[in-house]
């Protein structure tokens, strides 16, 4: 009776995500109803919410996310990410496409010193997308090169979904944020390799730059991508080597951040702008772990994981059913809402599944993180397509034109995602290291 009552609430659950309630407050209202249902007594169940809220908002981990978040703000609005792209651009002169490879190796870099990968989106679509369209290139492959380099802010640490699954599994964040290295590099690389190939193959879509066209170095430059890389350093490496647990990463992180704004220019108002951009950014995010954990009490009291997982087994197939299973509905979901939302609904019912499958909990984390990731960049709802469509200021780009440069990027996630599931080392490997 209690599994049928969960199962009920997940299906009115995604009835309400659908209707356009936003989805803490449907995780919340399904929480309460399926509890009160359940235990008869609606004081009871209304008590047993408040408790699991009041265990959520006192763990340290909470901290980690507006730490990171306020990181990337800093360094976004110092300046620094322009410098980066800059210092990218020449290093990498002698290669078909380089803009558009700059824009993957800026944002892997700009990615370690932000949470989420809207600040890489928006960033780059006002550097890179320009300095690309001049030169000739076509409006869809530098739109894609913006819009698919920037999901390596969700993979590449500090990331804010790899915290929130963590959050939700009881998992270590530093091991999560290790293991997102090696298959963050690697995606860069796949990404790189791809906008190398295709204007090798079709040079009209990224023309070569005369050596003239080289810009020139500007002053702060080289301060500004000294102080990401030392950042990225004194983060991962804090983290990786033991110095940091990482909400002390995040401290340290922020404050660093805050220094190279105020070298680079930063005044009182624009710290506070970071500021308060980190605190719209978090604070969403915040009410949605909040009635996760609710959600979650009602998914252990009602049984409910166990009988999906039977659900699930009895289709047959095995584990590599199970697995496209998954996948088809991380890809649907990834269609409609936003990446953290999909986390919540679906990882306190995947996860054991998958332990009880035998997969690694740390390779099946990335893997699951790529293929929510890949839902960035799926149409309709794209969290990245629209950020990139609100950044750019050329006013022909339509979301169309987001949507096709971007679909190379989409399934090179992708197939990602299936390296990792097949190739756990990938992902195990250098968390091994530190322990």
């Amino acid at each position: 009776m209690a599994a049928d009552i969960v199962l009920y609430m997940i299906g009115l659950m995604f009835v309400l995500v659908l209707l356009g309630f936003h989805i803490a407050v449907v995780l919340a209202i399904t929480s309460g109803l399926g509890l009160w249902l359940m235990l008869g007594d609606f004081n009871i169940a209304i008590s047993l919410l408040s408790s699991a809220s009041y265990d959520a908002i006192r763990s340290q981990v909470f901290i980690v996310i507006p730490l990171f978040v306020l990181m990337g703000d800093f360094v976004s609005k110092s300046g620094a990410a322009g410098d980066l792209f800059r210092v990218c651009n020449r290093a990498l002169r002698r290669l078909p496409g380089r803009l558009a490879v700059a824009t993957v190796a800026g944002n892997a870099i700009f990615a370690a010193v932000t949470g989420v990968s809207i600040a890489s989106a928006a960033a780059f679509s006002r550097i890179a997308y320009p300095e690309m369209r001049a030169l000739g290139y076509k409006k869809e492959f530098a739109l894609g090169a913006v819009a698919g380099s920037a999901c390596l802010g969700m993979l590449i640490p500090p990331s804010v979904l790899l915290i929130v699954w963590a959050v939700l599994t009881e998992m270590s964040v530093g091991a999560l944020f290790i293991a997102g290295v090696v298959p963050g590099i690697m995606l860069a690389l796949m990404f790189a390799s791809y906008c190398v190939i295709a204007a090798t193959i079709d040079p009209s879509i990224a023309p070569a730059a005369p050596s003239s066209a080289d810009a020139e170095k500007r002053p702060g430059e080289v301060v500004g991508t000294i102080g990401i890389l030392s950042l990225v350093g004194l983060v991962i490496g804090g983290i990786w080597g033991g110095l940091f647990n990482p909400t002390e990463a995040a401290g340290f992180g922020a404050i660093g951040a805050l220094l190279l704004g105020i070298v680079k220019g930063m005044r009182g108002r624009d710290v506070m702008q970071a500021v308060y951009s980190a605190g719209r950014t978090t604070a969403p995010i915040m009410f949605l772990l909040i009635a996760a954990t609710m959600y979650s009490r009602l998914l252990a009291m009602g049984g409910a994981v166990n009988y999906i997982q039977d659900l699930l087994l009895g289709i047959g197939g095995g584990i590599v059913v199970i697995v496209l299973v998954m996948m088809l509905i991380w890809l649907l979901l990834g269609m409609v809402i936003d990446s953290v939302s999909i986390i919540l609904l679906t990882v306190p019912i995947f996860a054991p599944i998958a332990m009880t499958l035998g997969l690694d909990p740390i390779a099946f984390a990335i893997f699951g993180i790529l293929i929510i990731e890949a839902g960035l960049l799926t149409p309709p709802f794209g969290l990245l397509i629209y950020t990139v469509k609100g950044a750019v200021t050329d006013r022909d780009v339509r979301l169309s034109h987001i949507f096709r440069g971007a679909m190379p990027y989409t399934l090179l996630i992708i197939a990602a995602a299936v390296l990792v599931i097949l190739v756990p080392s990938l992902a195990t490997w250098l968390p091994s290291l530190g322990r």
